[in-house]
């Protein structure tokens, strides 16, 4: 398959959907998603975090691991560049928007444990992405990540008016709502 990075973002926005065909970062997916604000902030946070990470990650592999033959230090020292990285953006929010802040509430740290975005510094190692691949990988999962949790917010706007029998009510539709958006974008498997 031709690397270009357009067929870079479009395989980790739509194809390997991080959340949807992957299944990394459920937690944060299924926990914020109850309303429309909240997710796309979540949203705005995961492609600022990913996206950096993705190029802090890159370069600290090419030119200091690898070089150095510590390559197998790699996932602690992706997870502390994550964990700095969280912080980073923790602060500016708490510091600028508050209300965003406390609307994320326990998600925001989380992102430090969400395993998409480790999941995607060691996938950008693993496919052997240049630097600015690795970037473009990143922001096209981040990207992601974010229409989808702002689309099952959508979706749970609706089914929060909808008259649902008790049994379904609450988690099991949202775990339908998800299931069935998987498959949808499965669909996008035709593009590669």
């Amino acid at each position: 398959m031709n690397n270009s990075l357009l067929t870079i973002l479009i395989e980790n926005m739509l194809i390997n959907n991080v959340v949807l065909i992957q299944f990394l970062g459920i937690c944060s997916f299924l926990g914020v998603s109850k309303q429309m604000k909240p997710s796309a902030s979540l949203g705005g946070a995961v492609i600022f975090v990913i996206t950096i990470a993705s190029a802090v990650a890159s370069l600290l592999y090419d030119f200091v691991l690898e070089p150095l033959g510590l390559d197998y230090m790699k996932t602690i020292v992706f997870i502390l560049v994550i964990a700095a990285l969280v912080q980073v953006v923790e602060m500016f929010l708490k510091k600028t928007s508050p209300a965003v802040y406390k609307a994320l509430g326990i998600y925001l740290p989380l992102i430090t444990t969400n395993c998409a975005v480790l999941g995607v510094a060691l996938t950008n190692v693993q496919n052997d992405y240049n630097f600015i691949e690795s970037v473009v990988a990143g922001f096209g999962t981040a990207l992601g990540y974010t229409i989808a949790i702002v689309l099952l917010a959508g979706i749970r706007s609706r089914i929060n008016e909808a008259d649902l029998p008790a049994p379904l009510r609450g988690a099991p539709i949202v775990l339908i709502c998800a299931a069935l958006m998987s498959i949808a974008f499965m669909g996008f498997a035709g593009l590669s």
